[in-house]
């Protein structure tokens, strides 16, 4: 029998999808039975007063979290989210609720043993509620008390060779497509870059010291499978230069039927015969493509790289040969100006594991320097970047201003220039400009 009625809670199981009300009942029953005779280091009951307390804000209509405190491991500043109920008498299960990010895995690749260590420690020391994975890409530990959190990084540190992941006012836990390790368009190792620069940052990592948060992602390709370029402050896209190699054989089989477009993603049902006209060459964004003859033709000067027609005949078409990475920088969700998609900072550098990634590493130091300088507190670099302008962030980072850098259509070619840069300055063209379209 349950331990609090939560009708509200209810109607959230009556959907067609998933719900995580089922998910945090069945964890309330398995630790009721305990068949594995678990001494739980945390109340045993602590899933059911967790559906009381969110019963209770539902009713209520406002949350009875509250933070009472800040609460970590030793010599870290960040990775433990520390919570607490303001009904402690009511639901003592959660009166101490903090939250525990482990870092992922480059990839989140896994295997089961390292899965089976890890649930092992989070039944015993906390809730057995876990979020695979956080929107940063943390494994997220969700629920356990004070006592617990050094017993918990002790074990993961010492025992599985796991760290916590970032939270506050640092830098974020890096996060990777799977890269070369799986994909074939991958232009980049993005693993290899990004366990090397979470290795390189452990300091602003662990030891909070920015504006804001700070969040790393890395594509290996534009299909961008992490999202790089709308929900990291510095985004890696991987790309390339170069013309999209093209087997007009294989074209043609694809036309004729012989192979199933989108590598047979989509033969759940029958779509009909494959379009290419339709398919692929109208839905260019840049309209580089064009069927002519029984043959595929690209002007690939006009190609954007977005990736659809290598998507849908992954067979026919290959990435070019010349491969590197695109930066975006200041890409945010809705918080102080809602949410913005990141600006191409670097349009292409080459990923050189060589010289340990150092000219990379130089754009990053660059870009950190001019914001914690410039940047007000809780001011994500984008917003920055939007109040001062992002000629600023551009100087400071030594990029020189490029025509790729436009962020949309306007009248003045010169936004992203120094005035003194520009033979005649801004204000004659401008006011020339203004001249000749006076109605």
């Amino acid at each position: 029998m349950a331990k609090h009625k939560t009708p509200l809670l209810d109607q959230l199981e009556s959907g067609p999808w998933p719900s995580f009300v089922s998910d945090i009942k069945q964890e309330a029953a398995s630790r009721a039975k305990n068949e594995k005779g678990i001494e739980y280091q945390v109340a045993a009951d602590c899933p059911d007063d967790l559906l009381g307390v969110l019963e209770m804000s539902y009713t209520d209509g406002e949350t009875h979290w509250k933070h009472g405190g800040i609460v970590g491991v030793f010599g870290y500043g960040g990775g433990v989210i520390g919570r607490y109920c303001d009904q402690p008498q009511m639901f003592p299960g959660v009166a101490h609720f903090h939250t525990v990010r482990v870092a992922q895995p480059m990839g989140m690749w896994y295997n089961t043993e390292f899965l089976n260590s890890l649930m092992d420690i989070w039944e015993l020391r906390g809730s057995g509620l876990t979020n695979m994975h956080g929107a940063t890409g943390d494994i997220v530990l969700l629920g356990t008390s004070t006592p617990q959190l050094e017993e918990i990084f002790w074990e993961l540190t010492h025992n599985m060779g796991v760290d916590l992941g970032g939270s506050g006012s640092n830098l974020r836990t890096p996060a990777s497509c799977m890269g070369m390790s799986r994909c074939e368009y991958a232009c980049y190792d993005s693993q290899e870059l990004c366990y090397n620069l979470t290795l390189e940052y452990q300091d602003e990592l662990h030891r909070p010291a920015f504006p804001y948060k700070f969040k790393f992602k890395f594509d290996g390709c534009p299909n961008g499978c992490v999202a790089a370029i709308a929900r990291s402050d510095l985004g890696f896209l991987g790309t390339f230069k170069g013309p999209i190699k093209i087997n007009q054989e294989v074209v043609a089989a694809y036309v004729g039927g012989d192979i199933a477009p989108n590598a047979g993603a989509h033969a759940g049902r029958d779509w009909g015969k494959f379009d290419i006209q339709k398919e692929v060459v109208d839905l260019c964004p840049s309209k580089c493509l064009s069927f002519e003859g029984g043959k595929l033709i690209m002007d690939h000067k006009e190609c954007v790289r977005c990736m659809h027609c290598i998507n849908t005949m992954p067979q026919a078409l290959k990435i070019g040969d010349e491969r590197g990475v695109s930066i975006f920088c200041g890409a945010k969700a809705p918080i102080l100006d809602g949410p913005q998609m990141g600006s191409l900072l670097v349009p292409f550098i080459e990923v050189n594991k060589d010289d340990d990634y150092q000219g990379i590493k130089d754009i990053i130091e660059g870009v950190w320097d001019w914001w914690m300088e410039e940047g007000k507190n809780r001011e994500r670099i984008g917003e920055t970047m939007k109040r001062l302008g992002f000629a600023a962030l551009a100087s400071a980072a030594g990029i020189a201003a490029d025509p790729r850098h436009v962020q949309e259509p306007r009248h003045n070619p010169y936004i992203f220039w120094k005035a003194e840069d520009v033979k005649g300055g801004w204000d004659r063209d401008l006011a020339a400009f203004r001249k000749r379209h006076q109605r």
